[in-house]
């Protein structure tokens, strides 16, 4: 394996579903997709739950032994915007990827049966969709809306310039789940979410600097008028590099497109005194087994 690669220039885009508008927020992704290649990115980030929308705030008309008619009514218009994969939205998405040559990262609600997944996408510049990785644990009321994934979706990528990877929100606190990546070469750590809170930038600096690796993580912005404040995601996505320097971001200003040009070779540098899957294991005295079935 050839270890170098050349500098490669990536984006993460902060920006909102069209919330039950599928159609609308496809065309907004393809826009942005456009907008990144024309400023020479090479791999693209989305957030979380970008396509098919975070319901954030609703309830599902949801409590312990009860579920109303209007809850019921609006799980349906949540799933009636949610992807087949593959299938016409994942089509498009592919050929917006194809169109600019670039490698696409994005979350969005997958449909499978009666259930619904938060899922990560990635498509190929050819337009393939190259592998898909679906949120293990939802966390807290996310688990009314979305099912469990399991170990048959943790893909790492080779992209020609560096091995893409995504762990999506709440999952970044999993530490098993985190080695099980590093294990694989994750050296493009994506993590899309819609955790907007100041202490989440530490969690991405300190996986930066535990995995060697560069981390993009892409946070929706959501701030439609006369929104209650509970109910808005106010960014904070950045890019850090594997000693934990902030390369891009946060920003909390709005609807934004990050970009940092990666020297991908700069990940030796901080494996030269940690690597924690290679001579800083001790397998000896400890062991990780994955399921993938």
């Amino acid at each position: 394996m050839y270890c170098g690669a050349m500098p490669v220039r990536v984006a993460v885009l902060q920006a909102g579903s069209v919330l039950y508008d599928t159609e609308a927020t496809i065309a907004k992704a393809e826009g942005l997709i456009a907008e990144a290649a024309a400023g020479g990115a090479k791999l693209m980030v989305f957030p979380e739950a970008f396509i098919g929308g975070y319901p954030k705030g609703s309830d599902f008309g949801a409590r312990v032994g009860s579920r109303t008619p209007e809850g019921r009514k609006l799980f349906r218009r949540y799933y009636e915007g949610a992807l087949a994969v593959p299938g016409p939205g994942t089509q498009r998405l592919g050929e917006a990827a194809r169109n600019h040559g670039v490698w696409l990262v994005i979350g969005v609600i997958e449909c499978d049966g009666g259930t619904l997944y938060c899922t990560v996408l990635f498509f190929s510049p050819d337009g393939t969709l190259a592998g898909k990785h679906r949120k293990l644990m939802p966390t807290a009321m996310e688990r009314l809306i979305w099912g469990f994934g399991d170990g048959s979706t943790l893909p790492v990528i080779e992209t020609g310039f560096g091995n893409v990877g995504a762990v999506i929100c709440w999952e970044n606190y999993m530490p098993l789940l985190r080695a099980a990546m590093y294990a694989k070469g994750i050296q493009l750590y994506c993590a899309p979410t819609v955790d907007d809170r100041e202490v989440w930038q530490s969690t991405m600096r300190h996986i930066a600097l535990e995995g060697r690796c560069f981390v993009l993580c892409a946070c929706q912005w959501t701030c439609a008028d006369g929104a209650p404040e509970t109910e808005r995601i106010r960014g904070g996505s950045v890019i850090v590099g594997p000693l934990g320097k902030v390369l891009a971001g946060p920003d909390r200003e709005g609807e934004c497109i990050l970009t940092a040009d990666l020297d991908v070779g700069e990940i030796a540098e901080g494996k030269f005194d940690l690597d924690v899957s290679g001579h800083y294991a001790r397998p000896d005295v400890f062991r990780l087994t994955v399921n993938e079935s």
